[in-house]
C-alpha cells in the first residue's frame, strides 16, 4: 500500500491553499457522463485498512503449487527488482523517445537479441503481450504474406484452449479457420498432419516443449510439410528452454513465438511477456515494437525505434498491428534475469528443469497406483502423470493436504478449473500434469509421500 488518501482536516487546507471549495472544481466533467451516485464504500484508516485486507489475506490457504501449464515459478534474483525498479526504468508508459530514453531502449535492443539468439531468427520485436497473442499475430501474418487460395491455420489437438481461443478471437474477424492436427503419445501426428496439409494452409504450429512438457521430437518434419504446401511454419517455445534445443530455425520455422516471462517474473497466472521472432524476409510483417541500432551526428551508438508498422506510427489502413503499450518494462526485467545468469546460466537453468522431472518421474513412479511419465520421451519443466485412481479425485485430495496440481485430458479441450484442473470430467484418459522447476523441486519428496497417501484413499 505505497498510498493513502488524506483525512479531512488535510483535504480542506490544500483546497484552501489553491481557493477552492470542492475537489470537483479541479476537473471539467461534463454532466452526461457524471457519476453522481454513492460508491457504498465505508472510509477506513490506513491501519483499519491494512488490518482488514490481511485477515482476507489470512483466508487463504498455503500451497505448494506444482501447476505449470505456461506459468512457470523460477527464481527470480534480486538484482532484478534492484534494477528494474529505478525511477528511471519504472513508468506507467513504454520509454522510446530517444533523447531521453537511451538506457531502455538498449535494453529493448538487448532482449530482441536475446531472441533472436536463443530462435536463431533474423529479427524479434520487443515484445508481445503472452504466447498466445504472439500466436494470433502469426496467423495474421500469415494471412498476409500467404497468397493462399483457402485460410487455414493447422495446430496440435493439445494446445490449451486459452490458447486457442485467443487465437481464434485474432482469426475470427479476417474469416481465418483454426483447425486442429491429432497428436499420438503425447506429440504430433506427422501422418495425420500430412493427410490435413493443403493448398489451403497458411500457417502449421508446433509447440517444443508442450502442454505435457513433451519435446517434440518431428519438428524437422512438420516444417517440411508446411513448407511443401507453401505454408508458414511457426514453432512455439519458451526463453528458458530454447537456452538448451536447437534453434528453430534449424528445423525450417518461418516464425517463433512464445513466452520469456519464465525470467524475470514470478507466476503471476496473468501477466505474460511474448516473442516474436520470424525471417528477415518478414521484416516489415512484424507487430509491436521493433529497436534499431544506429549512430548520431557525432558518431556514436545510438538506439531508436525503427520500422514501426503500428497505427499509431502510420496510417491505420497500412498498419499490421494495434500492438501499442505492451510489456517494455517486462522485458527489462527478463533482460536483466538473462544478462545476471549469462550464457552458462541459462544452460545450467535449462538443464534443472530437465534433470528436475527426470527426478520427479523416479520418485513419483514408484508410488503404487501411480504411472510416470504417462508418455515417453524428452520432457521439459512437467510431465503427465496416471493415477489408478480418477485424476481429478486425486487432485481435489492432493489440494487438501497443501499441494496444487492441474488435471488435463488426452488430446484435452477443457477449461482449467478453480484448482487448476483442465475440467472436471472424471475419464480414463485424464491425467495429473505436474510442474517441477528449481523453486519447487525440493518439495517433491513430500508431493510423492502425499500422492502415496491420497491415492489410496481415492480408489
Amino acid at each position: 500500500m505505497p498510498y493513502a488518501t488524506h483525512p479531512p482536516d488535510e483535504r480542506a487546507a490544500m483546497l484552501d491553499e489553491v481557493g477552492i471549495d470542492d475537489p470537483a472544481e479541479l476537473f471539467d466533467i461534463p454532466d452526461a457522463v457524471r457519476f453522481t451516485g454513492e460508491y457504498g464504500i465505508d472510509a477506513h484508516s490506513e491501519r483499519d485498512a491494512r488490518a482488514r485486507v490481511g485477515s482476507v489475506l489470512d483466508e487463504s490457504t498455503e500451497l505448494t503449487e506444482f501447476l505449470g501449464g505456461g506459468h512457470y515459478d523460477h527464481y527470480v534474483p534480486s538484482v532484478v527488482d534492484h534494477l528494474s525498479l529505478r525511477s528511471e526504468f519504472l513508468t506507467s508508459y513504454t520509454q522510446y523517445q530517444p533523447e531521453i530514453a537511451q538506457g531502455f531502449l538498449q535494453a529493448l535492443f538487448e532482449f530482441q537479441s536475446l531472441v533472436v539468439e536463443l530462435t536463431g531468427m533474423d529479427v524479434a520485436n520487443a515484445s508481445m503481450y503472452d504466447r498466445s497473442t504472439a500466436l494470433g499475430e502469426a496467423a495474421l501474418l500469415a494471412s498476409r504474406v500467404r497468397g493462399a487460395d483457402g485460410d487455414t491455420v493447422l495446430v496440435p489437438d493439445s494446445l490449451p484452449e486459452r490458447v486457442r481461443s485467443v487465437l481464434e478471437n485474432y482469426t475470427n474477424g479476417p474469416g481465418i479457420a483454426v483447425e486442429r492436427y491429432p497428436t499420438t503419445d503425447g506429440t504430433a501426428d506427422v501422418d495425420a498432419l500430412e493427410s490435413l496439409v493443403g493448398d489451403d494452409t497458411l500457417l502449421v504450429y508446433a509447440a517444443t516443449p508442450n502442454d505435457y512438457g513433451l519435446l517434440e521430437p518431428e519438428l524437422d518434419a512438420i516444417g517440411a510439410l508446411a513448407h511443401d504446401a507453401d505454408a508458414l511454419f511457426c514453432v512455439g517455445s519458451d526463453a528458458v528452454a530454447l537456452s538448451v534445443l536447437e534453434p528453430p530455425a534449424t528445423a525450417g520455422a518461418d516464425i517463433v513465438v512464445g513466452d520469456a516471462s519464465v525470467l524475470g517474473m514470478g507466476t503471476t497466472y496473468g501477466m505474460g511477456l511474448g516473442i516474436f521472432a520470424a525471417r528477415e524476409e518478414y521484416l516489415r510483417q512484424l507487430p509491436g515494437r521493433l529497436v534499431g541500432a544506429s549512430e548520431d551526428d557525432s558518431g556514436n551508438r545510438a538506439y531508436t525505434l525503427t520500422l514501426q508498422t503500428r497505427e499509431q506510427h502510420i496510417r491505420r489502413e497500412r498498419a499490421t498491428s494495434n500492438i501499442c503499450s505492451n510489456q517494455a518494462w517486462v522485458a527489462l526485467r527478463a533482460s536483466i534475469h538473462a544478462a545476471w545468469l549469462g550464457p552458462r546460466g541459462l544452460i545450467d537453468l535449462a538443464e534443472e528443469c530437465v534433470a528436475g522431472v527426470d527426478e520427479l518421474c523416479a520418485r513419483l513412479d514408484g508410488v503404487e497406483g501411480v504411472t510416470a511419465p504417462v508418455y515417453e520421451g524428452a520432457h521439459f519443466r512437467e510431465v503427465a502423470v496416471e493415477t489408478d485412481a480418477p485424476a481429478a479425485v486425486v487432485a481435489g485430495r492432493l489440494r487438501e493436504e497443501g499441494f496444487a496440481l492441474r488435471t488435463r485430458s488426452d488430446g484435452g479441450d477443457g477449461a482449467e478449473g478453480e484448482d487448476g484442473s483442465e475440467d472436471d470430467d472424471e475419464s480414463d484418459d485424464e491425467y495429473l500434469v505436474v510442474c517441477v522447476t528449481d523453486t519447487n523441486r525440493d518439495a517433491v519428496d513430500d508431493l510423492a509421500d502425499a500422492l502415496a497417501s491420497v491415492s489410496e484413499v481415492s480408489e
